[in-house]
Parts: C-alpha cells; structure tokens; sequence
C-alpha cells in the first residue's frame, strides 16, 4: 500500500464561495455604509422606526377592531333577545284578550286595545325622606327604657 495524498476538489470549490460572501458581506455591512454616505444610514434609522411604528399601529388598531367586534356581536345578542321578548309580550297581549273576550258574553262591549287608545298616567312624586333633625326631635328619651 502506498499513501497517495488525494486532490480536493473543495479548494478549487472555496475561492468562489468566499468571494461570493464576501460580496454579500460588504454590502449588507451598515458600517461601510455609514462610513460612505451617512444620511443613507440616518435614512435607514428613519425608515425602521417608522417601520415599527407602523407595525405597532396596525398591532393596536386590530387589537381595537377585534373589541369593537366583540362589543358589537353582545349588543346585536341583547337586540335579538329583547325582540323575541317583545314578540313574546305581544302574544301574552293577544293571547288575554282573545281570553277575556271569549269569557264576557257580550264580546261588543270590549274595546279591543290599540296604542292610541292607552291611557298614560304620570310617574308618582317620590316623597322625600325626612331631615334627621326632624327625625329625632320626635324620639323621647323618656320612651326608651334602660338597657336597650
């Protein structure tokens, strides 16, 4: 057996290689550029921070549109639900006046209801409560016996 040292194809492989990084390396380096042009480079800062402003924004306004979306799917819900009772409430309504028409032996003498012929009365005066002084001017010391 004799030792023959084998040829490798990898260092012919590595000059293009190492010439094609380096060309990626030198152009995607922010020092050269900073060096070479500098408002380029300050134009750069700019266009990263509005960049991520931007990202931010878009973050909270659909963060925004996903609770309005959720605010309104609940009011649309309640909407719903107090149709289906007010159509509830009418049926009762129709419901009681068939019965006490159909109870009166004389269903001509009923006036069947109608919106414009409901009377409205106003809302009672709350009173208002007496003034503590008032209140304990009427309480004698006298009624209140000993130990209570």
């Amino acid at each position: 057996m004799v030792a023959v040292p084998v040829s490798s194809p990898s260092r012919a492989n590595r000059a293009p290689r190492q010439r094609s990084f380096a060309l990626i390396q030198g152009s995607l380096s922010a020092r050269r550029v900073e060096r070479q042009a500098p408002w380029l480079a300050s134009l750069h800062r700019v266009a990263d921070g509005a960049l991520s402003g931007l990202g931010l924004a878009v973050l909270g306004l659909s963060g925004l549109t996903l609770h309005w979306q959720g605010q309104w799917t609940q009011a649309y819900q309640r909407l719903e639900t107090a149709q289906v009772l007010e159509h509830r409430l009418q049926e009762s309504a129709a419901i009681l006046e068939q019965h006490h028409l159909g109870v009166a032996r004389k269903p001509g003498r009923l006036v069947p209801t109608s919106a414009e012929k409901l009377v409205y009365l106003p809302a009672p005066v709350p009173h208002r409560p007496a003034a503590m002084g008032s209140l304990l001017a009427g309480v004698s010391p006298r009624q209140i016996l000993a130990g209570y």
